[in-house]
């Protein structure tokens, strides 16, 4: 089956797809130095390194080029101006990206699409954004008598095994009228289970990196022997692997370090310390999970991220383990490009997951 990924990102969300032998046949990404590491770990994908309006606009795409739609439209433009008139809110200028994913899925008419987005987006106008975007897929007029019936889900990135408190809005939307969502999602649980029995278990910072040795300037380790079931589902048979750098921090960041424990952070230090993020200078446990990763993993003010034992955030390495890429999958760019791509993927163990349970309801559909 073939698959079109928009808004690609590094590749988080193609890598499930691919596991389970979908053919991604064409991805788009607008950022040239994430495009880079999605051609290199997905070679075989025709990478379109573009604005997603450009796209849309040159007709790249045409119906029945692919049976899935995937991606995620960043949420940061969304604006419900306008939207008193009738579809107004998808001609307002600040949801074009939402706009074109849309325009893409009119155009290709796939079996199924799938929307992956922050959880904050129910909320977002008191939920009538989210209510918009559910209405306008399942929009007779909009998309010319062939609507979508779509299903949401929140879920956590815990519950698929991953050491990490990670929590998106999935939306599905499928052109079967209806289909039974809570059957065939539990029937991909179970073949996943059966494949993999401990696919689904609970996953601690320390089953996902504590094998590995000290970082390096260059960021290449000899390939650690895996001790934990977790550690032996994302290793590979290379002698090396990469990112395992750290980033360089400050003397004073580094006292500051110092003084955290386990599960503490900047409230133990006597210091006003300016921060958004009530886990800023936090430490990780080893025997408990990581919250969300995000693009500012690097730096001790953005979050709960410093080692639990070394007094240093999280290497790249370590971040994509908790996320669930494998050892073989390389990051391409500089630190702040590779911290993006990181902390903005859609976890792999996840990916696959949702490629399993698109099968089954395109299996049902035919």
């Amino acid at each position: 089956m073939n698959i079109i990924d928009l808004f690609a990102g590094c590749g988080g969300l193609s890598y499930g797809f691919i596991k389970n032998n979908f053919d991604v046949i064409k991805a788009v990404e607008f950022d040239p130095s994430i495009a880079k590491t999605y051609t290199m770990n997905h070679p075989k994908v025709n990478m379109i390194v573009d604005d997603i309006k450009n796209v849309d606009q040159a007709k790249v795409f045409r119906k029945g080029d692919a049976d899935v739609i995937i991606g995620g439209p960043p949420c940061q433009g969304f604006s419900m101006a306008g939207a008193r008139i009738r579809n107004g809110f998808i001609d307002d200028p600040r949801n074009y990206l939402f706009k074109h994913y849309f325009n893409v899925v009119k155009t290709v008419r796939p079996k199924v699409f799938i929307m992956e987005n922050v959880k904050g987006i129910m909320t977002m106008q008191e939920g009538k954004i989210f209510s918009e975007i559910l209405r306008i897929f399942s929009d007779e007029e909009l998309l010319d008598g062939a609507p979508y019936t779509v299903y949401h889900r929140i879920v956590n990135a815990v519950d698929f095994g991953i050491p990490q408190k990670r929590e998106r809005m999935i939306i599905i939307g499928t052109r079967k009228k209806e289909i039974d969502f809570e059957t065939i999602w539990q029937k991909t649980k179970d073949e996943i289970e059966n494949d993999y029995p401990s696919y689904f278990k609970p996953v601690t910072v320390a089953d996902a990196i504590s094998n590995l040795p000290h970082t390096t300037d260059d960021g290449i380790i000899t390939n650690p022997e895996p001790q934990t079931e977790y550690q032996k589902f994302l290793s590979c048979n290379l002698a090396t692997i990469t990112n395992h750098t750290q980033t360089k921090h400050s003397k004073i960041a580094i006292k500051r370090m110092e003084k955290v424990g386990n599960g503490e952070n900047f409230t133990v230090l006597d210091e006003k310390i300016n921060s958004v993020h009530s886990g800023s200078y936090g430490r990780l446990c080893w025997e408990d999970q990581a919250p969300t990763i995000t693009t500012r993993f690097d730096t001790p003010a953005g979050g709960r991220f410093i080692h639990p034992v070394e007094n240093r955030t999280l290497s790249p390495r370590e971040a994509a383990r908790i996320q669930s890429f494998p050892d073989d999958f390389v990051f391409y760019g500089n630190k702040t490009s590779i911290c993006k791509q990181i902390g903005n993927a859609v976890p792999p163990k996840i990916s696959y997951f949702l490629a399993r349970f698109v099968s089954n309801i395109i299996d049902k559909e035919e």
